[in-house]
């Protein structure tokens, strides 16, 4: 069950068609960008050192969202190319991003952008890459990266709430939409995230595969933990009607065990591969 959990998680990029994935979290897009959480310094920083990125580097950013991890990177000085199929979440990006000039945004899919061979010294995607089919977007962001380039995929997990807590929003799951209610234990995010990495190396275009991992804890009130959870695939795809069910119940159950807010845990980590030499293909 595990390993099959894993490759529907990786998949996505294979079960939506491409107009389905610039519109899928166009209704979310403002919910996305109020409650994701961004990508910590504790994570770019390293990024930045691992992928040797001086002030000249240029990036290109797969799926940038609103600019969850965009403008981390824009703050440190880099030039960016920054592709999102979201009409709304681009408009966002733009905005978060205004006050950095070196930042471009393309409103298209990753598959529909016009390569631009050997231009990049990264190619930065932020909880995104597993929506591109892999024969397709591993071979192409090796085409737009320079001989010495990395790929950067940056995940944060999807956020769990206490166990204890778990347990009981576990009976409204099971009422409402019984396959959202799966725990992650901290092992099985771990195991997870390592996971995607390995489809970079098994690509055939990329080496040297290196990982970091932070555990992260947050607090969220309970309508931003709610508005979180519109923003996960998986809740967007249920019907209007069983989304507000469900919703109406998690909200129930958690006022009355956890009050105004709830603490939360998730994992955030980096994978970096350095782009194979086309004479060493």
């Amino acid at each position: 069950m595990e390993s099959e959990e894993k490759i529907t998680w990786y998949t996505n990029g294979n079960t939506y068609t491409l107009e389905e994935r610039r519109s899928c979290y166009s209704e979310v897009a403002d919910a996305y960008n109020r409650a994701r959480p961004r990508y910590p310094m504790q994570l770019v920083s390293p990024v930045v050192e691992l992928a040797e990125l001086d002030q000249d580097a240029i990036i290109l950013e797969v799926g940038c969202g609103p600019g969850t991890a965009t403008s981390s990177f824009a703050k440190l000085g880099f030039s960016m190319i920054c592709v999102e199929p979201s009409l709304a979440a681009c408009e966002l990006a733009r905005q978060n991003c205004a006050q950095y000039p070196k930042v471009e945004f393309k409103n298209t899919t990753f598959e529909e952008w016009e390569l631009e061979p050997g231009k990049f010294n990264a190619v930065l995607s932020a909880s995104a890459f597993h929506w591109i089919p892999a024969e397709i977007g591993y071979p192409k962001a090796a085409d737009a990266l320079k001989d010495n380039g990395s790929l950067v995929l940056m995940l944060n997990m999807q956020i769990q709430p206490d166990y204890e807590v778990y347990q009981v929003l576990h009976q409204v799951y099971q009422i409402h939409a019984p396959s959202l209610g799966q725990y992650e234990t901290r092992e099985t995010q771990e195991k997870n995230f390592r996971s995607f990495g390995n489809f970079a190396i098994n690509s055939g275009r990329f080496q040297n595969l290196v990982t970091q991992e932070l555990w992260c804890e947050a607090t969220y009130t309970i309508d931003d933990y709610l508005m979180l959870l519109t923003t996960y695939s998986p809740y967007i795809a249920l019907e209007l009607q069983k989304r507000d069910s469900l919703f109406a119940g998690l909200r129930e159950a958690l006022e009355k065990k956890c009050g105004e807010s709830i603490e939360v845990s998730y994992l955030s980590g980096f994978h970096i591969a350095r782009k194979i030499y086309r004479n060493h293909i």
